[in-house]
């Protein structure tokens, strides 16, 4: 079980995450929303260990510490942080994402085999850019399963490339809901789907009420762990 307590990160004039606590559980598919993109992806980036938070904890099947977290994680297609660069081809993406799998669970693990085995030939040759966006999900989130170490799976706005939940709600579902699998899943959304009946959160739900959410304003936020450091880290 993924339990986060009063996360919360500087900003520059704002908080860059106002401070929040959640938790989720494996089985289930956890729905955050909130309105700023820039919030979406702080809580994505510290739930899932890519960077601390200023105040408050997280924890991971009760043990705390970001490298824990880190590892039991894998963080999905956040805006300006690891989302597909638009002109680059599937096959490019799948060669190099699979490269950041730690070494000792890669084994022989090549793009053209990789994507017959899941499925996504019929795309290898396309741009990302021209992925619709079920298909865009569907390919990341296999992507980021690959290292069959990651029991959290945390997609940062998925709503931003469709004004449907069809094209990512029903595929975030599917991987909650695998028996052979049980992940927990936590999507940050802009706004909740009309149909959703599940676990949901907002960001800044730990801010007391008539309190300023930070007394802290001008202070930068130094705590954050580059992801590309800590992918050069874990495969070594």
């Amino acid at each position: 079980m993924l339990l986060a307590q009063q996360l919360h990160v500087h900003g520059r004039r704002d908080p860059l995450l106002p401070a929040t606590s959640l938790q989720a559980s494996r089985g289930e598919l956890t729905l955050v929303s909130g309105e700023r993109q820039d919030h979406r992806t702080a809580l994505a980036l510290v739930i899932s260990g890519r960077m601390k938070a200023c105040k408050g904890c997280v924890s991971w099947d009760g043990r705390r510490g970001i490298r824990q977290l880190r590892m039991a994680s894998a963080l999905v297609d956040a805006p300006g942080v690891n989302e597909p660069e638009r002109h680059l081809s599937v096959r490019d993406l799948v060669t190099e994402d699979l490269a950041l799998i730690p070494r000792r669970y890669r084994g022989a693990l090549l793009s053209s085999p990789w994507l017959k085995v899941n499925s996504f030939e019929d795309i290898a040759d396309l741009w990302t850019e021209q992925l619709a966006p079920s298909r865009r999900l569907e390919l990341l989130t296999a992507l980021a399963l690959a290292n069959p170490h990651t029991d959290l799976l945390v997609v940062d706005s998925p709503d931003r490339h469709s004004a449907g939940s069809g094209s990512w709600l029903p595929r975030l579902q599917e991987l909650a809901s695998d028996a052979g699998r049980p992940l927990a899943v936590v999507a940050t959304v802009a706004a909740l789907p009309s149909s959703w009946s599940g676990p949901v959160v907002a960001i800044g739900n730990a801010v007391p009420r008539g309190l300023p959410p930070e007394s802290e304003a001008g202070t930068e936020n130094h705590g954050g762990t580059s992801e590309a450091a800590l992918e050069r880290e874990d495969a070594k």
